[in-house]
């Protein structure tokens, strides 16, 4: 007999189909929520039953408790089950869904509560003897005083929500002239993504690995750890590779910072699948950093080299049930890697691309594993975030596993929105990455995005290079005495095509656009949170102008020149769309 009749999944995408496929395993009905934008999206028809809950904005749905626990109360579930992000690290939505009989598929409340303040999670960790990073475990209140803890630390320091997560509210300065602009970022953040502005600080650490370590705790006190995940492969401190084990940590340094994950899940009474992370400095100190009281989205990759599958004892564990495995029958074998497939431009910075997947084919074969919830016509919202799916492979070893993961891009086929595939075949065909170490300074250089772009249109690992010249690729089926090849087609561009690229280019911002070099325009359709400037200011060429929020991450638009402001023609909170003019710099 199945342990919940009914369960909500509160989420959306990738996620909701993920945990959809485990509650069909157990035998569970699965009931989708969804919003006017995602009406067609692919969790909607993959449930058994769907309920609206509001309009496309997060506020207005995903984050709107009222109107999932009333989605919960008509579609009859037994339980919640919040997947990540919205509404996943909530102590007053977990507490209410309690309050209205349905179980919770995660941590106690009082546990959210106790990690969720990163203020307050670092003063309880000090005080059970896990090593933090040094820093205050407090509020800090003004710009001057975080200059202050810069110059008492040693710059370069960290300003982060204290509930923040995912990247989101965190600020690296190293310079105290930059402070006053990343303490208002990191407040605006905290209140927009987390309803909280409160920030702390703490001290920087340089070219650190990223180690995290899975932990899983039942009721009938029972803590363990499953290893541990190298999330290094970052940009702006949001994830973008992952992997287990990490090239940096041995059977010692393993069992080490397991034993101090399940210290830290000890002290807050934790219960439900959870994640300690971590910074493990080039001296080989491990820091605390934070805990994730919900699953990661890497979760993928624990479980290829476990065998287990997270969210089933996730549900199990709220059905009162014990763990199914002992520390002792924990096993590593072999590595896996995640590649996390967004919908970016890597060439324009990671700006995001949303748009329609015209084209969708996903690779399979050994050892391959996709997590999605997209299909061929699925749209990429600006309104929620770029993650398209993520690629899991398993290998024998890590070499095994990097050269699979390569095969496996080669097949991944995406067409009409920019993706990270190229990126990604770039980066893992790097000497950094296939040597193991932290690619400091790589992921956002501009050698890596011109190699990415090589990559771009599906062309394979490997392949034949092409040359300077502009081409087209074009793909034929053809048969030669029987047997089926597919031939690729180089052709030269005419001359007129890059002429008529850059016509379009200088349109997308209307009418304004003929101010050509002298407009400022935004990369990309958000809205903005901050003005920078006034009318008539002078400003120095990498000045910021304005602050673009779009797809959930704060983008900084800059002066490409010197000059003077002179048309500014946007405010905060106002909608901006592609290539919109946001000002005009004059010369005298």
């Amino acid at each position: 007999m199945a342990v919940f009749s009914k369960v909500l999944v509160a989420n959306r995408g990738e996620i909701a189909i993920r945990v959809f496929r485990t509650l069909r395993e157990l035998g569970i009905g699965t009931v989708a929520v969804y919003s006017d934008a995602d009406r067609n999206s692919a969790h909607v028809t993959f449930a058994d039953e769907a309920h609206l809950i509001g309009a496309g904005l997060p506020a207005e749905s995903y984050l709107n408790q009222e109107r999932v626990l009333d989605a919960a109360r008509r579609a009859g579930a037994q339980a919640v089950h919040p997947g990540y992000g919205f509404l996943a690290e909530n102590a007053d939505f977990a507490r209410a869904c309690g309050e209205q009989g349905l179980v919770w598929i995660g941590p106690p409340p009082e546990a959210i509560e106790a990690m969720g303040s990163k203020i307050e999670a670092r003063d309880r960790m000090r005080a059970a003897g896990v090593p933090i990073i040094p820093g205050v475990t407090r509020p800090v209140e003004s710009a001057e005083e975080v200059r202050g803890l810069g110059d008492e630390l040693g710059w370069p320091i960290a300003i982060k929500a204290s509930a923040g997560g995912g990247g989101k509210g965190l600020k690296v300065v190293r310079d105290p002239a930059d402070v006053e602009r990343a303490f208002e970022s990191a407040r605006r953040e905290g209140e927009a993504y987390f309803s909280d502005p409160a920030v702390y600080v703490e001290r920087y650490l340089e070219d650190p690995r990223h180690v995290e370590v899975q932990v899983l705790a039942d009721a009938h006190g029972n803590v363990i750890h499953l290893g541990e995940r190298d999330c290094t492969i970052q940009r702006r401190h949001q994830k973008l590779v992952e992997e287990t084990p990490s090239p940096a940590v041995d059977n010692a340094l393993r069992e080490q910072i397991g034993a101090i994950a399940v210290e830290a899940a000890r002290a807050v009474g934790y219960l439900s699948a959870g994640t300690i992370e971590g910074l493990l400095s080039r001296e080989g100190e491990y820091f605390f950093l934070e805990m994730n009281t919900r699953i990661q989205v890497e979760h993928t990759v624990t479980e290829m080299v476990t065998g287990l599958d997270l969210v089933r004892e996730q549900v199990l564990i709220a059905a009162g049930q014990p763990l199914s495995v002992r520390q002792e029958d924990v096993h590593l074998h072999g590595h896996s890697i995640e590649c996390r497939i967004n919908a970016e431009d890597v060439s324009s910075g990671f700006l995001p691309t949303p748009g329609t997947i015209t084209r969708y084919r996903e690779p399979s074969g050994p050892g391959v594993r996709v997590d999605s919830g997209v299909m061929a016509g699925s749209q990429i919202s600006p309104l929620y975030d770029p993650m398209i799916a993520k690629l899991v492979v398993h290998g024998v070893d890590r070499e095994h596993a990097r050269r699979r993961m390569l095969r496996a891009l080669d097949e991944f086929a995406i067409e009409g929105v920019k993706t990270l595939i190229g990126f990604h075949k770039a980066l893992l065909t790097h000497p950094c990455f296939v040597e193991g170490e932290t690619c400091h300074g790589l992921v956002e250089s501009e050698l890596l995005a011109a190699r990415a772009g090589e990559f771009e249109n599906g062309r394979p690992v490997g392949g034949p290079e092409v040359g300077a010249a502009v081409v087209r690729e074009a793909v034929r089926s053809v048969e030669v005495d029987g047997r089926r090849f597919e031939v690729r087609v180089l052709r030269p561009e005419p001359a007129f095509a890059e002429l008529g690229r850059r016509r379009r280019e200088r349109s997308r911002g209307g009418g304004k656009a003929g101010a050509g070099r002298d407009a400022v325009v935004s990369p990309m359709q958000g809205t903005v949170l901050a003005v920078e400037v006034a009318e008539g200011d002078d400003v120095e060429a990498g000045q910021v102008i304005c602050i673009v929020e779009a797809m959930k991450m704060e983008n900084e638009v800059h002066a490409h020149r010197s000059g003077t402001v002179a048309e500014l023609s946007v405010a905060a909170g106002q909608p901006v769309k592609t290539g919109q003019v946001i000002c005009v710099l004059t010369t005298q």
